[in-house]
């Protein structure tokens, strides 16, 4: 979520789609603790000299890694065509997703170099929001805490056909569709691994690089997560934007079906 979603340091979406405590709020995360180790083959990127395709992932030492991962490839022709189906399984059911490399190529070959390196598996989805023009699902840190991401960032792909929000009159807010899956950000170009996807219509300003859809069946689950509400706590009883009630966690995320 936008940190309108670093969704901010709220956490980034939103901090990393966290920041939204505004009903734009941004979609962000902020740097945290990691939680869980990753596999003994990965290692920490321990330069800060981004990489040398157009895609120039960088390291962010001062935001270390939730969890050890390498930095993604970043070959000169990024593929750019065509669609990847990804799969979430998660504890409340599947979440499917097709990632659309002509929308954000280098955001898509982030993600699956993320996936290839089970960077997602066993985390938890920290975030839920339940504003009247703005309904996601915050997940892709380990740490759990809204705060971390992978130790690089890269820019921002950011769409530009998203039609006005018919809820904004001001026309500075579009339409997230129901369906859509997009990163959470800390502020421009700071996309890490913390990504939003869309349970209801929601409008936001077109600062979150939108790089797939949610199928049906995910569409479902998060339906169900919804319901659930989120979790109340002493200063807030009944609160729009927090932790889901019912515990969200992707068990694994895996390139396929």
């Amino acid at each position: 979520m936008p940190s309108e979603t670093r969704a901010h340091a709220a956490p980034p979406l939103l901090s990393r789609l966290a920041g939204v405590a505004v009903v734009s709020a941004a979609l962000v995360a902020a740097g945290g603790t990691a939680a869980i180790a990753a596999p003994p083959t990965a290692t920490m990127p321990s330069a800060t000299t981004p990489t040398k395709g157009p895609c120039a992932y960088t390291p962010t030492p001062e935001e270390p890694a939730a969890r050890p991962v390498p930095l993604p490839p970043d070959p000169r022709r990024t593929p750019d065509h065509g669609t990847v189906r990804v799969t979430l399984r998660t504890n409340q059911g599947p979440i499917g997703l097709t990632l659309d490399r002509e929308q954000a190529p280098c955001t898509v070959q982030s993600f699956l170099h993320l996936v290839r390196h089970r960077f997602y598996d066993r985390t938890t989805c920290h975030r839920l929001t339940a504003y009247p023009t703005l309904k996601v699902l915050q997940c892709g840190d380990p740490s759990g805490t809204g705060s971390g991401g992978p130790g690089y960032r890269y820019a921002d792909e950011l769409p530009t056909d998203l039609p006005p929000a018919p809820t904004d009159p001001t026309g500075v807010r579009r339409l997230y569709v129901r369906g859509t899956l997009a990163m959470a950000n800390a502020g421009p170009d700071t996309n890490g691994s913390q990504f939003f996807l869309v349970q209801s219509d929601s409008a936001l300003r077109p600062n979150y690089t939108v790089f797939g859809t949610v199928d049906e069946a995910g569409l479902a689950t998060l339906d169900r997560i919804a319901a659930g509400g989120i979790a109340a706590t002493p200063e807030d009883p009944a609160p729009v934007d927090g932790a889901p009630a019912v515990p969200v966690e992707i068990c694994r995320a895996k390139r396929g079906r």
